[in-house]
């Protein structure tokens, strides 16, 4: 028998993800609008994933596998649906991907039944998380996240070493995994991204090389790599691409974000910026473009964040951070930016190519001094005063 609570939770579910959204009328930049409620929260996973729901096993209707957060999805449109690869991590801290869809790109996401099962072989991952998803020139779906696992060589229980997962499938529900991307100089990954066209003849990868789980170290930024086969993707010489530079939004560390967004001017690439702070690491999510040619090279670099926390954004398990791993470019060029708000909800930002591509090669890159800072603005400001004196 079926407790009578479920209808009630299972209402609640429904009234969530039937919800509309609205843009946020009260912020505005020119560069995207910003979405007034989250696209997904843990309150929207589905109730059979959470309670026994039988009244026999269940007498108190108590949640069994309580779901902790919904946030950092890889992106994809498939057909008319909106596809999220989501990052639920569950009240045991473990994360997993469960795909999401709707005919909408800002509401009416809903969870499909089951979560994505992964082939398990990795027989010491231990975590999963922050997939990428791009679709190919080969044909493939290919799926790119972080594995995790325990350092041995380290006693303390906190120490992990991060890899580069690869799986590939062609709907989203079946699918094939790969062995894990080997970098030969980096001796940890996350963050990386699949270029969504060969280069050269060869698969292309941003990277992000790290010489612990937590701290870069001598990682200079987003590294891009070229290999010969995915099926057994070896890249032996990183590149630097996006520069950590000192005191700005990339300062402690950066990586890249979603899927490069191929332009008439260069790849878009919207990636995350973080910074320490007296409050701890800062996450933003700024932009950079590199070269149609030679995506190696940036040819742009719009100085500051594109999006960062706001209001109750900046409220969560891992508080003051703006994390993307998943945007949506649709055919009347219109973009979706998918992110993550204080690793505990899933926001989306709206732009189009023409703002979008604006920002990015018309913004100024950051003269990285407080005293050319304000020569810049200055500039700026005497510009604007001119404007007004003659209107």
């Amino acid at each position: 028998m079926i407790h009578e609570r479920y209808y009630i939770e299972e209402k609640k579910v429904k009234d969530l993800i039937n919800r509309k959204n609205s843009v946020d009328t009260g912020f505005y930049n020119g560069i995207y609008e910003r979405y007034i409620n989250p696209v997904l929260t843990r309150e929207m996973a589905p109730v059979i994933w959470r309670y026994d729901i039988s009244k026999e096993t269940n007498p108190f209707f108590q949640e069994r596998l309580g779901i902790n957060a919904t946030f950092n999805s890889g992106a994809i449109k498939l057909g008319n649906k909106y596809c999220l690869m989501v990052r639920v991590e569950g009240a045991d801290r473990k994360s997993f991907f469960a795909v999401a869809e709707s005919e909408s790109p800002v509401d009416g996401f809903r969870f499909r039944d089951y979560p994505v099962m992964l082939p398990d072989t990795c027989k010491d991952e231990t975590n999963v998380y922050d997939m990428r998803l791009t679709q190919h020139e080969d044909g493939w779906i290919y799926g790119v996240f972080c594995s995790e696992s325990k350092d041995k060589n380290n006693n303390d229980l906190s120490a992990a070493v991060a890899a580069a997962g690869i799986v590939r499938t062609k709907d989203l529900e079946t699918w094939e995994r790969l062995p894990n991307l080997v970098t030969l100089h980096s001796p940890q990954q996350r963050n990386v991204v699949l270029h969504p066209e060969f280069v050269d003849g060869k698969y292309a990868f941003y990277t992000r090389p790290m010489d612990d789980f937590i701290e870069t170290g001598s990682g200079g930024g987003v590294g891009f790599g070229l290999c010969d086969d995915i099926t057994h993707a070896v890249i032996d010489e990183e590149k630097m691409t996006s520069l950590r530079k000192y005191h700005t939004i990339t300062e402690s560390k950066n990586g890249a974000g979603a899927v490069p967004i191929k332009t008439d001017r260069g790849w878009i690439h919207i990636a995350h910026g973080v910074r320490n702070t007296a409050a701890g690491l800062r996450y933003v999510i700024y932009c950079f473009a590199t070269d149609l040619k030679d995506p190696s090279k940036v040819i742009a670099e719009p100085g500051g964040f594109l999006i960062g926390p706001r209001g109750w954004e900046r409220v969560g398990d891992v508080s003051n951070v703006t994390f993307t791993n998943g945007a949506i470019k649709d055919d009347d060029g219109k973009i979706w930016i998918y992110y993550g708000a204080s690793d505990t909800r899933l926001h989306v930002a709206g732009t189009d190519i023409e703002r979008l591509t604006d920002y990015v090669f018309n913004t100024p890159s950051d003269p990285l001094r407080s005293a050319d800072c304000v020569k810049q603005r200055t500039e700026l400001i005497c510009k604007n005063l001119k404007e007004i004196k003659n209107a």
